[in-house]
């Protein structure tokens, strides 16, 4: 059995710092001790000083692109800025992969590019468009998805289709049944609707494309609160789980609250950018700082800010959407024409924890929203997401103090393009460990640190609704790689 321990003063154990040593054996933690607790012998020891000891972030919304678009981002350049970042988890989002992954022929497609070259664990949702009903349940109960993902407003893609209200009605027809045989998994909204975006189109043919505003005005917030209300009025009907992705606009958290008040079983998700950057500083004819929806005034991210504290949003994800340097039209200025994305897979740590530092907001807090949540959403909570015995000993060494400037030049993803390019932020990933097998460090005297060993990421699957399935090894339990393990730990971990 392969043994190490992590140790040090401050471990995130149950939202506190506390000493604590973790004893993971066969990627597994199999108990929290006390600092100074016996080590075992043979067993390799990773002693954190001051830094914080934190569970690895889960990422549940990036846009990987392979297959078929490898040239924008692929599964081996996005998991080393995960790594980097201290991301231990990713969710793939269905597109922009060609073919996208609305079947499950296509859903083994993208099985076969993952290989053995992802540094950090995958799960892969699947895509739902007009007329592929059919498909939902092949890639839950065969392909071992982990959710699925649709557009209410054209994607940006033709070969993902908008939804109408009637496939999202037969999509829900399809979850209730699969709720009700437990295999039932997230159904996520990408929320915009396209009238208000069209009439504003209509209206702004005369303004200049450079202008941050003429953008911002072209994707007006009833976009989004019209498609939120759809979206709230459906799953009452059918009493399925939805999930808003990349909540920009503020003003549909009153009506997420009374939903959720009312039983709806609606969770939302805001992102990096949104909480970060502010649309009264984005520079015209800066196309970096596009995504759909847009970056908004500084007055909504406040209001975005506190539907995180009243736990109306409840999980902080990236939105990594990258592309080729080209799409994003620089050499124009012209967001309108642009590809709408930004790239912050590796940055999320340290741009929350420097938002974080200026609200006395507490480390835990925000893992809830950055691994707990996150991990929740996709049934992966059972392995990923804190620091317990029993789950997968996927933790990060965390400089809370270090202040370093972002050089795009340096991160690890494929296009070197970023919007947070000459910041300063606060809080530096300085080891990133995965089941127990350092896959990254960082020297103290440098920003962006090295990868460690040979890829040793895995494809994971809901444990709920893998029993009696065809899943490429299925990952055990963690009651059942408990009980496989010594039963000396076992008992002191239970006592």
């Amino acid at each position: 059995m392969i043994h190490c321990v992590v140790r040090g003063e401050h471990v995130l154990v149950q939202g506190t710092l506390r000493p604590a040593s973790l004893h993971i054996r066969d990627g597994v933690i199999v108990s929290i001790d006390g600092l100074d607790a016996p080590i075992p012998e043979g067993a390799e020891v990773i002693d954190a000083g001051s830094f914080y000891i934190l569970p690895g972030v889960v990422d549940s919304h990036v846009h990987v692109n392979e297959p078929g678009r490898t040239e924008w981002e692929g599964f081996s350049t996005a998991t080393l800025a995960a790594a980097a970042g201290g991301v231990t988890t990713i969710i793939d989002m269905p597109l922009n992969s060609n073919p996208v992954t609305t079947t499950y022929e296509a859903l083994q497609i993208k099985l076969n590019a993952l290989g053995s070259q992802c540094c950090v664990d995958v799960g892969l949702l699947g895509g739902v468009i007009p007329g592929n009903t059919n498909e939902i349940a092949p890639m839950v109960e065969q392909g071992g998805v982990v959710g699925f993902k649709m557009f209410m407003v054209h994607s940006g893609i033709d070969d993902f289709p908008a939804v109408a209200e009637q496939d999202i009605k037969d999509a829900m027809a399809v979850m209730k049944e699969l709720k009700k045989k437990g295999n039932d998994v997230v159904l996520m909204f990408h929320a915009e609707v396209a009238e208000p975006i069209d009439a504003a189109a209509e209206e702004l043919k005369s303004h200049d494309p450079k202008s941050y505003s003429t953008f911002l005005k072209s994707r007006p917030d009833s976009a989004e609160t019209q498609a939120i209300a759809i979206v709230i009025r459906l799953a009452k009907e059918y009493g399925v789980h939805v999930h808003v992705v990349h909540l920009s606009s503020a003003d549909a958290i009153d009506m997420i609250r009374a939903a959720q008040k009312d039983g709806v079983y609606i969770t939302v998700e805001t992102t990096y950018h949104y909480l970060h950057l502010q649309a009264e500083q984005v520079p015209d004819g800066n196309t970096l700082f596009k995504c759909c929806p847009p970056i908004r005034e500084a007055s909504n991210q406040e209001r975005l800010w506190q539907g995180l504290h009243d736990d109306v949003v409840t999980l902080v994800v990236s939105d990594h959407s990258p592309c080729v340097v080209e799409l994003k039209r620089l050499n124009q200025g012209d967001f309108l024409g642009a590809w709408g994305g930004i790239s912050s897979l590796q940055l999320g740590l340290p741009l929350m924890w420097t938002e974080a530092q200026k609200r006395n907001i507490t480390i835990g807090r925000l893992f809830e929203w950055i691994a707990a949540k996150t991990s929740a959403l996709v049934h992966l909570n059972d392995r990923k997401g804190s620091i317990e015995v029993g789950k997968d000993g996927d933790v990060i060494l965390f400089d809370p103090s270090a202040k370093w400037v972002v050089d795009q030049a340096k991160l690890h993803f494929k296009n070197k393009c970023s919007p947070y390019h000459g910041e300063t932020l606060t809080g530096k990933v300085m080891k990133t460990i995965l089941r127990g097998q350092v896959i990254f460090e960082c020297a103290s005297d440098s920003d962006y640190g090295t990868h460690v060993g040979a890829p040793s990421g895995l494809r994971l699957v809901p444990t709920r609704t893998q029993a009696g399935h065809r899943y490429s090894e299925p990952r055990l339990p963690p009651i059942e790689r408990l009980n496989a393990a010594d039963p000396a730990v076992v008992k002191r971990c239970v006592d």
